[in-house]
């Protein structure tokens, strides 16, 4: 069975929420978004260690809810986020140990479906690096620094990116590896893998697999969760 570790960057904070408690610690229906986020993992087959990298005052939440939902079979983790989300996952994955692939998934995605998960992992184990994400649903334009309109790419090949995004352990390893020798700050964990002209497959998972980012993100999670 191949063996996964889980890393959940959690250190962002409310400030685009407008709201004081940083976003995965907001509670939806009386459970933290956080928690929502990890409970699709739970009965992940071959699921050996979760990482939660987060604030320093957020440290004995995170390892409270981590204690709460997983089995002892699973090893779990909390360590301090870094100034970038780069970072945070750069620092957890210091503290894996033998495992085949790592799940790198946001905080604030409560809504990934287990039939997702499972089948992102089936496709990176099979091409090294896979991510979820859905056809884009409106038209793209490529802009200037002066918002002139330089493009509009073909719509068809058009994807929007979502978690988790999964790897081979020593794929990852390499590519943060080569970003922090070059100094390079990627928007996702699959464009530092791309730096390395490695292949990244794309899974097709759900729109309702959204990130909570904005009030109104939170008011259409509460709901989802309420219905």
């Amino acid at each position: 069975m191949t063996k996964k570790a889980l890393i959940i960057p959690a250190a962002g904070s409310g400030r685009r929420m407008q709201k004081e408690t940083p976003k995965p610690y907001l509670k939806i229906g009386g459970v933290s978004i956080l928690e929502q986020t990890l409970r699709p993992f739970v009965l992940l087959s071959g699921l050996r260690q979760v990482v939660v990298a987060t604030s320093d005052e957020y440290l004995g939440v995170a390892q409270q809810i981590l204690e709460s939902i997983f089995p002892e079979k699973v090893e779990t983790c909390v360590i301090s986020g870094g100034e970038e989300r780069q970072h945070s996952i750069y620092n957890a994955l210091q503290e894996l140990t033998s495992v085949d692939l790592v799940l790198v998934h946001d905080a604030v995605r409560p809504f990934v479906a287990k039939q997702h998960i499972e089948e992102c992992c089936r496709v990176a184990d099979q091409f090294g690096a896979a991510v979820l994400g859905v056809p884009a649903k409106d038209t793209i334009k490529r802009v200037d620094d002066q918002q002139f309109v330089q493009e509009t790419p073909n719509r068809a090949f058009l994807w929007q990116t979502q978690t988790p995004q999964i790897f081979r352990k020593e794929l990852l390893e390499e590519a943060y590896e080569d970003a922090i020798r070059h100094d390079f700050i990627g928007t996702d964990d699959a464009s530092l893998v791309e730096r390395l002209g490695k292949p990244v497959k794309m899974v097709k998972g759900s729109q309702s697999n959204f990130k909570i980012t904005y009030p109104m993100d939170l008011e259409l999670a509460k709901l989802r969760i309420n219905n």
